[in-house]
């Protein structure tokens, strides 16, 4: 694991989260309160309240369009703006038109063996560094999509998902609660046969099926949890709690993936990182058991909100 720079007592403090440091003082400043949950409705970019919502296309006088990746691109901006907007004034909506809030981005990290149970049910040693593949963006979908099942083995996996705010390489430990747009939740699904058939692992393809990534229901920015790296975690099939357990268990934690990442590759504004999951998985039961048609996931993230995904 690469681990963020010495901090001495010359290096600029971490501040904590929406805080601004006052340049002339040094003082942390009472934030401008920017918490959100942006989510899609049908494909237009929207930001919800509890049951309420708000195009985004039309509160802006489209200034921001309804693709739900033009939030990225100026993330600053958005930001700010949506700052000023109070979406529990708007209409109401029904969770079953949600749809992934994070449709199209540039790259997709995903991280293996980063809980400590998970990797002792694997029987594989812990990686000293990041275990890093990649999900495919066509491998996405929305938090109440139906799994389209292929041939094989198919394994539930849930994981925190990060969001990437800004483009830039090198972030510093510093910098992370600045590059991350906010928090959602994932299913990093996975054919196993052809993930671990030989001996040479196939985890890209095999996690990369349509609909292998479902994500949602919502974007929710670090100001809206006391503690965004501290959440329980947990998955359930056809109703049977199978993974709980919380994120401050993360092996690598999130600002060191981060500074990991980011010295080998150009994070870019809306990419996604899929943090790693815990223990429980299908295929470390005894007997193994897998994804069949008419299977219910629901995956659940503290403070973020539920993905329910059926099995076809």
């Amino acid at each position: 694991m690469v681990a963020s720079e010495p901090r001495h007592s010359s290096a600029p403090r971490r501040k904590s989260i929406g805080t601004q440091i006052d340049e002339t003082t040094g003082r942390e400043q009472p934030p401008r309160s920017t918490r959100m949950r942006l989510a899609a409705l049908n494909g237009r970019s929207c930001l919800v309240g509890r049951s309420s919502f708000l195009d985004v296309e039309t509160a802006s006088r489209g200034r921001f369009g309804p693709d739900p990746m033009n939030a990225f691109s100026d993330w600053s901006a958005f930001r700010d703006w949506a700052s000023d907007q109070n979406p529990t004034t708007g209409d109401p909506y029904q969770s079953a038109h949600l749809t992934c809030p994070v449709p199209s981005p540039s790259q997709i990290f995903a991280i293996g063996l980063n809980y400590r149970a998970h990797a002792d049910e694997s029987a594989m040693d812990i990686p000293e560094q990041p275990m890093v593949f990649t999900k495919f963006p066509s491998a996405l979908s929305g938090p109440c999509d139906d799994i389209p099942l292929v041939p094989g083995s198919c394994d539930w996996e849930v994981e925190l998902v990060l969001v990437i705010a800004s483009t830039g390489r090198n972030f510093k430990d510093i910098d992370v609660e600045g590059c991350v747009a906010g928090l959602t939740v994932g299913q990093d699904l996975s054919e196993r046969d052809r993930q671990l058939a030989g001996t040479n692992a196939q985890f890209n393809l095999a996690k990369s099926h349509r609909g292998f990534a479902p994500i949602g229901p919502e974007v929710v920015t670090l100001d809206e949890f006391d503690n965004p790296w501290d959440l329980e975690i947990r998955c359930e099939w056809n109703g049977v709690t199978v993974q709980h357990a919380r994120t401050s268990q993360l092996i690598h934690d999130i600002p060191s993936l981060i500074v990991y990442l980011s010295s080998i590759c150009e994070l870019r504004a809306g990419d996604l990182v899929f943090t790693g999951t815990p223990s429980g998985v299908g295929f470390a039961r005894t007997p193994p058991e897998y994804l069949e048609p008419g299977d219910v996931l629901t995956s659940t993230i503290q403070g973020i909100g539920t993905l329910e995904n059926r099995c076809q």
